[in-house]
């Protein structure tokens, strides 16, 4: 299965979960569906998935923690804010680069309209 197919698939969830339950809950609330949902759809989903830093060869268990990693492709990023700064895109950026993904959504579930709280960042696709 191929990034973008994750991606469908990951999306489409994200707007089922927030026709249901709509906006304003906590980060972890729609994280722990999402997990749920994308299992059920029968993908290999990890969730708090530490990724390390390498520095000079080093590994150092420095890095960040992914809120899910789908099929080991796709990192997803669950936010519920009022406003994602700006730097969350670039944070996520880096964190593909780090992992060595092609593929990142950053969702966040506080928008009126799930579709504008969905961003797709792409490293070297």
């Amino acid at each position: 299965m191929t990034e973008n197919e994750i991606a469908t698939i990951i999306v489409n969830t994200a707007y089922e979960i927030h026709v249901k339950l709509g906006p304003g809950l906590l980060e972890s609330v729609y994280e722990e569906i999402m997990y749920y949902e994308l299992v059920k759809e029968g993908l290999y989903v990890e969730r708090q998935k530490p990724i390390p830093v390498f520095w000079e060869g080093l590994k150092m268990n420095i890095g960040f923690r992914a809120d899910l990693v789908v099929e080991n492709k796709v990192i997803v990023e669950i936010k519920s804010v009022e406003t994602i700064p700006r730097v969350y895109f670039k944070k996520l950026l880096t964190y593909l680069r780090i992992a060595d993904k092609r593929l990142g959504l950053l969702i966040n579930f506080n928008e009126a309209l799930i579709k504008d709280g969905i961003t797709r960042i792409a490293n070297n696709l």
